[in-house]
């Protein structure tokens, strides 16, 4: 605002540019929160094995697990049926 009281173009862009910013960060970390209650995991199988355990928040992906790390073990054996 100029001393006069007036509102300049730049004032308006000033005012404009701070709050897409706010509104940007507000976006990315309502994006980035993960409710484990809407986390599941998909196996992913070729030829009757395992090539991929994916994570998923509802429809989202949120990363691919390979299974033969210890976490994909983990996992699997979480899930793992008795034959």
């Amino acid at each position: 605002m100029s001393e006069n009281g007036t509102v300049t173009a730049s004032d308006e862009n000033n005012s404009t540019e701070a709050a897409d910013t706010t509104t940007k960060e507000t976006i990315e970390t309502t994006e980035n929160t993960v409710n484990p209650e809407d986390v599941s995991y998909h196996a992913v199988e070729k030829d009757g094995n395992v090539t991929a355990i994916w994570e998923m928040n509802g429809r989202k992906h949120i990363r691919t697990i390979n299974p033969r790390s210890s976490e994909g073990k983990q996992i699997l054996a979480l899930f793992e049926t008795a034959a």
